[in-house]
């Protein structure tokens, strides 16, 4: 008779965030699938709980999870968690979970806290209708086409970034998206968490002034559906250009920028910056 895979939501940081269902499934299974088997290991040492645990992640995850498959198709019980929060969200365990299913094994959830439900739950933005869009690619192409997607996206999007390219990623948004508000949340249920409301421009110079340290949850104000333009004066327009300039827009960009949200021809900003 086959086991069972059980998907286990893992503290982002403070462990009495942990379930006491979750400490007795990890107890109980044959078991652990997991992203980084030191960091499991060190939160199974805190809970008492001795169990063999099998590394899977994102560059092994063909051969160990057709591994994983094969076990738990010969019987045994597994347990499927990521370094922090819920496996399968933005994380190799979801090849995983399709595999599960395509060979026929029974799949539950045990639910735990998730990064991006938390930070958007604390950041007074729209909630009613988000879009969740992971990490954003390091290739440059890749990245500046998956914003260049979610552009007129009026719900509220959510990404997910490492400290060491929180900068560059604010400042390809600011080029892309325009300089929207935005919350940046750091260190979730940790010591150091931290809630920032900005716009993209001042994030930038904060982040700038203070280096990133931590994981960041980056939630964005959605597209903005009525077409007007704001009452913005010439002079307003050239010195919101000259501005992201400074951020890192060429002329050609910024006074393109300017003239989007301020109804003024770009050649004629353009002149004035240049």
């Amino acid at each position: 008779m086959p086991g069972k895979i059980y998907v286990v939501g893992t503290p982002i940081g403070n462990l009495e965030d942990f379930s006491p269902r979750a400490v007795r499934l990890l107890s109980e299974v044959d078991f652990i699938a997991a992203e980084d088997t030191r960091v499991t290991q060190k939160l199974l040492n805190h809970f008492g709980i001795k169990k063999e645990t099998v590394s899977y992640y994102e560059h092994n995850k063909k051969d160990k999870g057709e591994y994983l498959i094969r076990r738990v198709s010969e019987g045994e019980n597994l347990a499927i968690v990521s370094d922090a929060g819920m496996p399968a969200i933005s994380d190799p365990g979801e090849d995983l979970v399709r595999e599960a299913h395509k060979a026929g094994l029974e799949v539950e959830s045990v639910p735990g806290p998730s990064a991006l439900i938390t930070a958007l739950s604390i950041s007074g933005f729209p909630s009613g209708r988000f879009c969740f869009e992971g990490f954003l690619s390091v290739n440059r192409i890749s990245r500046t086409k998956h914003l260049e997607e979610v552009k007129e996206e009026t719900r509220t999007l959510i990404f997910y970034e490492a400290p060491h390219k929180l900068l560059k990623t604010l400042v390809d948004m600011l080029k892309i998206l325009g300089d929207r508000d935005i919350c940046v949340v750091k260190e979730l249920t940790k010591i150091h968490e931290t809630v920032y409301h900005f716009t993209f421009s001042s994030a930038i110079d904060f982040f700038e002034a203070n280096k990133p340290k931590g994981e960041y949850v980056i939630i964005i104000k959605g597209a903005e559906t009525c077409k007007e333009k704001p009452d913005m004066s010439f002079n307003e327009a050239v010195e919101l250009a000259k501005k992201l300039s400074l951020k890192g827009l060429s002329a050609s960009q910024a006074a393109k920028e300017a003239a989007s949200l301020s109804g003024f021809k770009k050649g004629e900003i353009y002149k004035e910056i240049v």
